[in-house]
């Protein structure tokens, strides 16, 4: 077979302790005014603070805006826009969390080119370049900082909608683990198995053809060489340490695991995408109102359960980067089932529910959700398996019942 491989990211990535002091160096090179995102809770802290300062002692005029909510809703991208077009910013930096990074992609887009965000929903309908993005992330999860979507929430739609875009991608990610220091266990386990999903997501996904049409008519082209690359070296990184950074937050070896982890993860997906754990979670998430790093995780078992029979050779290798030794399992087959084992230990180690039922689904919901589910034909057409609406509806159901050998069908 001949090797096939797209990658699109950032100009620029900076990883490691401290280098959230490289800012007012890499901001300096890319404008003189920025328009700050960031959320209250951010906002208030001193390492906020001293990077304001940094900026300004850089001589770069700021503008924060500091109301960035959850999910980010339509209307507050509206809003942060209209309190910065008198500014005039010429790149936006996202610190905090994945919708804070999403917020400053979704600003920078309708500064550059107007309307609204409903105007730009799908693929590849963004115009052309939009203002410079830093990425400044400060928990360890969505991969924002490297991938070409932002997901807003917008109130028109029951679901939450997403706009993919090369033109998204962050000019610049920095990445200093001591910004993760202050996650609380319960964000640590839900942005880690968020990143743990997107990874084995991205390198179970269908493998399509080298066709030089399909990365110029799809954001997400399924697995290639090099995202399989990321992705495995983010399985290990997470498969060693997301358990350790759970139990003791100030491991700041742990926590950098994790933060790369969830770096190469968004590297992966950001071109190979995700696949029916996301779809299902988009509906699940809507009604049941819960994290989506805690969804896509609880279908994860479920769904590696439902591949197996096409992509056992895949989940055999997720299980030597989780670390398993095949030395004692016979074949392929039995080292994926192991590997489903390990993700199911782990998830449950750290507090993620292993039913939807238990994320509060209620039952009458469930052909709802399938149906839903279903419809979301970018991450349905990237599953290595197919699947129709009666598969579908097995699935939910297994994963609503806490039967993974349903699951299987």
């Amino acid at each position: 077979m001949s090797l096939f491989a797209v990658l699109r990211l950032p100009r620029e990535i900076l990883f490691g302790v401290g280098q959230r002091h490289a800012l007012a160096g890499v901001a300096g090179r890319t404008g003189q005014r920025a328009l700050v995102c960031t959320d209250g809770r951010f906002a208030a802290t001193p390492v906020f603070a001293e990077t304001i300062a940094a900026l300004k002692a850089a001589g770069i005029a700021v503008l924060v805006y500091d109301q960035t909510l959850p999910d980010v809703p339509r209307d507050t991208v509206a809003g942060c826009v209209e309190a910065a077009r008198g500014f005039g910013p010429d790149m936006l930096i996202g610190i905090g969390g994945g919708s804070c990074l999403d917020m400053a992609k979704c600003a920078s887009l309708l500064l550059a080119h107007g309307g609204g965000l409903g105007d730009y929903y799908g693929e590849f309908k963004v115009p052309g370049p939009v203002l410079p993005v830093i990425a400044v992330p400060t928990t360890a999860g969505t991969g924002s900082e490297v991938t070409p979507v932002a997901v807003v929430s917008d109130p028109d739609r029951t679901l939450k909608v997403g706009i993919s875009s090369p033109y998204l991608i962050a000019a610049a990610a920095i990445c200093d683990p001591e910004l993760t220091l202050s996650c609380p266990p319960q964000l640590t386990a839900i942005a880690g198995a968020d990143a743990l999903t997107h990874a084995i997501e991205a390198f179970t996904a269908m493998r399509h053809p080298g066709d030089p049409e399909l990365a110029q008519q799809h954001v997400f082209v399924g697995k290639s060489d090099l995202s399989d690359q990321f992705a495995l070296h983010a399985i290990r990184l997470l498969g060693r340490s997301l358990e350790k950074a759970f139990v003791d937050g100030s491991d700041i070896d742990a926590r950098a695991d994790v933060m790369m982890g969830a770096l190469a993860a968004g590297c992966a997906f950001g071109t190979a995408g995700t696949a029916a754990a996301h779809a299902v979670q988009y509906p699940v998430g809507a009604v049941t109102h819960t994290a989506h790093g805690l969804g896509v995780a609880t279908m994860l078992p479920y769904v590696m359960t439902y591949n197996r029979r096409v992509a056992a050779a895949e989940i055999a290798l997720v299980g030597r980067a989780l670390g398993l030794d095949p030395a004692g399992l016979e074949g392929q087959e039995t080292l994926a089932d192991a590997a489903i084992g390990e993700v199911c230990r782990l998830f449950a180690a750290i507090g993620i529910s292993p039913t939807l039922a238990g994320l509060g689904l209620p039952e009458d919901r469930l052909g709802w959700a399938a149906e839903q589910a279903l419809g979301i034909a970018r991450l349905i057409k990237n599953n290595p398996r197919s699947l129709d609406a009666a598969d579908m509806r097995g699935l939910v159901r297994a994963a609503y019942d806490g039967d993974l050998a349903a699951s299987a069908l």
